[in-house]
């Protein structure tokens, strides 16, 4: 499998793609941009008009699409509040919509005064063209609910709503994966997070199993810490990053080169072993395959 990490701005790094020699086309994007909320980036500005800045996305949808295959998909992370913009940016520059996914957070609900706390962001599913090219129906093996009395046999399929996956808190339960810097040196055991908006490797895993097959080319236009890669590269897809801050591009490029223990996700295979031909669409040995006995809640799989 092969993989690059490219040091630059999106916008002008797409248009340069074709000129990469393994590039054919991009068969899954997984697109996570600054939410324009005000945060501190070192090479972005976060606080930008909003009108400016849904033009921006919506010419970086456009050039994503022109460089997909057809069929191929995108997986476009936002707010909830911005759902309306998403969809419209993904329909005005040719992409078709599939799904809604809300990705609900395990952490408490941030409080409203005068609506209901929020405690989810969404994903918007689409394709280039009505149909996807790959869509391989997943299926989990999720532990019994209180209101249920019977055990699943053989799993539930994945859904539009995902609550079985952590996100990467700034306390306790981001565990060892998140990335952590003290006295500027990143992968340190303590320390504040490296990078605020990480994404776990469990939500990548899900979507790129969901939406690829071995050998296909996955794209993450806003790569951040490389957690696209990361788990592109064990799921034997190729990959390229695009990322404007050349400290995570350095991050990235030694998570890629020296795998770390919590970067690992065949701890997440036995969660979906119930998945039609997953040897297929993971390529993996069996010598790493856990059984599901003794696991006895969610929290084991997180």
């Amino acid at each position: 499998m092969v993989y690059k990490v490219i040091l630059g701005d999106c916008e002008t790094e797409l248009e340069r793609l074709p000129a990469i020699d393994f590039f054919t086309e991009v068969h899954l994007t997984f697109l996570d941009p600054p939410f324009n909320q005000s945060k501190e980036y070192a090479k972005h500005n976060d606080s930008m008009q909003e009108k400016d800045y849904w033009r921006w996305i919506t010419r970086i949808c456009q050039k994503i699409y022109n460089l997909t295959a057809s069929g191929g998909a995108i997986y476009f992370m936002q707010r909830e509040k911005n759902t309306e913009f998403v969809l419209n940016s993904l329909r005005t520059t040719g992409w078709t919509f599939q799904n809604l996914i809300i990705w609900k957070k395990l952490t408490s609900a941030v409080p409203g005064t005068y609506r209901f706390g929020k405690q989810f962001q969404i994903i918007a599913f689409a394709t280039k063209g009505a149909k996807p090219r790959v869509f391989n129906r997943l299926r989990i093996d999720l532990p019994l609910e209180p209101h249920h009395k019977l055990e699943r046999e053989d799993g539930v399929y994945v859904t539009d709503v995902w609550a079985d996956i952590r996100e990467l808190t700034s306390g306790y339960f981001a565990g060892d994966e998140a990335i952590r810097i003290s006295n500027n040196k990143p992968f340190s055991k303590d320390g504040n997070r490296f990078h605020k908006q990480q994404s776990p490797i469990k939500l990548l895993t899900r979507i790129i199993l969901a939406s690829s097959r071995p050998n296909d080319l996955i794209l993450d236009p806003f790569a951040g810490t490389g957690v696209t890669s990361v788990v592109a590269e064990q799921l034997k897809r190729n990959s390229i990053s695009i990322e404007l801050d050349s400290i995570n591009v350095a991050v990235i490029e030694k998570r890629l080169m020296n795998r770390r223990h919590a970067d690992d996700i065949s701890k997440f295979y036995s969660y979906y072993q119930y998945t039609e031909d997953l040897s297929s669409i993971w390529p993996i040995s069996s010598a790493v395959f856990s059984s599901k006995k003794g696991f006895k809640s969610i929290e084991d799989y997180l």
